[in-house]
């Protein structure tokens, strides 16, 4: 029969185009991906037979098989696993399901890869790396379950198709075998198999075997030799979530880390301990150094892999921790739960709700611990995941405070680079000091610039600067720290006891009633600044309103936003709003004060950050402006 040839989709003819030519110097992590590969298919088909028997034919006897054929320069990799249909064979061989692929393949471009390896396994294309070290991957795969005739045979020489046919397999699950290229046949090399198992896969809880061919004295004749060959396991198989900290070192947990969470780099920190009592359970926990490239991505996967008395219930258990702390990886294994519980149950499930508080406080009381006792490593550690854990601030209302405890943020009393914590800036405040001031921004030099810190700037006041897209609302959501309210510099009325506003108010009241009326469709007010001393005017929103960058945010994400009118604040010790005034008194109905309170609005607009109404009447009044002045003078 002719086999079917189909094409690669376009993505992964590009990941296998730069996968083969040489994108990493150490090849045999694809020993690593593949064995991975098969041990998940086996913990599937495991799970799955709790619930049908019929799965497990053969027996409950798993393993994953090496067999290295140096004759026909092969490298097979064997699991009796789930297996594949047809339909699931193309879908998972022949496409990349991800919604970072494009990202993904703008990083291979650009070779970020090469010192980032741990991105062939976040992104799900271990797979592909068979073909760094072979021209041919032939993949033969029965579904656990199906007839014997109901097999199938892909294969590919990496020429942007593949070929897929029906064929027979006596046993279930999947053999990938690898053609190895002339370069790469040390991989055949019973010693190179053996290390780079024990390096990578030494704790995948199933046995990766190998048969080995050894020679022993003859017992009938000592000086001839017998051969024989035996099948060995080249893993450990200890569950290493299980054994006492005492039995592990340093390496034993780094290369487990690297394991779960596909991740070249050694962990920041390890957290492993039994919990007991009531609800009794082991966790072995690790904070990456490095953020995942795809963690901000819908389809990121959340929470440890989930065991109940040793077997695999689920890879990313999503209910054992909140989202917010998403970035940490690791084992939970629980003898508490039933072995068929489903993702559903667990939501509701007591004794998860009890592991995820207990998982949660632990990974905080670290976070806590690492900050206070090694602040340049957690600064470190903060300058990867500190947007995501702020996260918690708002899904955590309980939580709130021990989160914020863990914030680093820079201020105006810290040099660029350099940050503060809430606590460090409450104990610097001084004693009529009632508020936490802070700015919001995408930068601190726009922050600095701004002419909302013009007061700040003058009287000394400390004013935190946040420039994470979401700050205010993360900020509005903790209300205050330690009994001290939070107060942003861009919205509400402030009093720093600039000046008498009430003497202000009345010896300015009309002016600013004119350019009330004639904004009024823009501005629900126009006051005096308690804020601005350079400046002449400002725009302001209210306490409870979303600052103009959420708010620009939001609509960007297509999201309705509510249109609360802000207010226009003057500032009364200003040149220009001294010269309006006495221009009001002079003509209150000169047109030119009208003109100057919508070009003062246009100005206020641009001050932050934003373009006035119409740039085009903008400049021909800014024009008409600057020539009446060159006439005057």
């Amino acid at each position: 029969m002719t086999a079917n040839k189909h094409e690669f989709k376009a993505e992964v003819n590009k990941i296998l185009d730069l996968m083969i030519h040489s994108l990493y110097s150490n090849k045999e992590i694809f020993l690593r991906e593949l064995i991975s590969n098969a041990s998940d298919a086996i913990d599937k088909a495991r799970y799955e037979s709790l619930t049908d028997s019929s799965l497990a034919e053969g027996g409950d006897e798993w393993k994953i098989q090496l067999i290295a054929d140096k004759e026909a320069g092969t490298l097979t990799i064997r699991d009796n696993g789930i297996g594949m249909t047809r339909d699931e064979a193309v879908e998972a061989l022949g496409t990349i399901a991800h919604s970072g692929t494009k990202e993904f393949i703008q990083m291979l471009e650009s070779r970020e890869v090469e010192n980032n390896p741990e991105l062939i396994g976040q992104f799900g294309v271990g797979f592909y790396s068979s073909f760094m070290v072979a021209d041919q991957v032939t993949v033969i795969t029965r579904k656990a379950g199906a007839d014997a005739s109901h097999a199938v045979v892909w294969k590919s020489v990496a020429d942007g198709s593949y070929t897929l046919d029906d064929t027979e397999k006596e046993s279930k699950g999947t053999d990938v075998i690898l053609t190895l290229k002339e370069e790469a046949k040390t991989f055949l090399e019973e010693w190179e198999i053996r290390k780079v198992v024990k390096q990578y896969s030494d704790f995948i809880e199933y046995p990766v075997v190998m048969d080995v061919t050894r020679s022993t004295p003859d017992p009938e004749d000592e000086e001839k030799t017998v051969t024989e060959i035996k099948e060995e396991i080249l893993n450990s198989r200890k569950a290493i979530w299980l054994k006492s900290k005492d039995e592990i070192s340093d390496e034993e947990y780094n290369e487990f880390y690297k394991h779960v969470s596909h991740d070249f780099s050694d962990p920041v920190k390890v957290i492993h301990y039994r919990a007991e009592g009531t609800t009794e359970f082991s966790a072995l926990l690790y904070l990456p150094e490095k953020r995942p490239h795809d963690i901000f991505y819908q389809d990121y996967k959340i929470g440890p892999t989930l065991y109940v008395r040793r077997v695999q219930i689920m890879d990313h258990c999503e209910a054992m921790l909140p989202s917010y702390l998403r970035f940490v990886k690791g084992v939970v294994e629980s003898s508490d739960l039933p072995l068929n519980v489903s993702r559903e149950i667990l939501q509701e499930n007591k004794v998860v709700s009890v592991i995820k508080k207990n998982l949660t406080k632990k990974v905080l009381d670290t976070l806590a611990k690492m900050k206070k006792d090694d602040a340049e490593a957690y600064a470190t550690f903060y300058e990867e995941f500190g947007r995501i854990l702020k996260e918690g601030i708002h899904h955590d209302f309980e939580r709130r405070e021990t989160i914020a405890d863990l914030l680093l943020v820079e201020s105006t009393s810290t040099k660029p680079g350099e940050t503060t914590t809430l606590a460090g800036y409450v104990d610097r405040m001084p004693e009529d000091q009632k508020e936490i001031y802070y700015i919001t921004g995408t930068d601190r030099a726009s922050a600095e610039a701004s002419p909302y810190l013009e007061v700040f700037k003058e009287k000394g006041i400390e004013v935190l600067i946040m420039t994470d897209d979401f700050d205010d609302i993360i900020i509005s959501g903790l209300g205050e720290y330690k009994e001290k309210p939070f107060q942003s510099a861009i919205k509400g009325d402030l009093d720093l006891g600039e000046g008498d506003k009430e003497e202000q108010k009345k010896e300015f009241g009309d002016l600013l009633e004119l350019m009330k009326e004639e904004l009024k469709d823009l501005v629900s007010e126009v006051r005096i600044s308690g804020r601005l001393t350079d400046s002449a005017v400002c725009l302001v929103a209210g306490d409870h309103d979303l600052d103009p960058k959420m708010a620009k945010m939001f609509e960007a994400m297509g999201q309705q936003v509510p249109q609360g009118q802000r207010m226009l604040e003057v500032n009364p010790n200003h040149e220009l709003i001294t010269r309006m005034k006495q221009l009001f008194a002079a003509d209150s109905d000169s047109a030119q004060l009208k003109e100057y309170a919508g070009l003062l609005y246009d100005q206020a607009l641009l001050l932050e950050g934003d373009k006035p109404r119409d740039p085009v009447v903008f400049a021909k009044a800014l024009s008409k402006l600057m020539a009446e002045g060159v006439s005057a003078s």
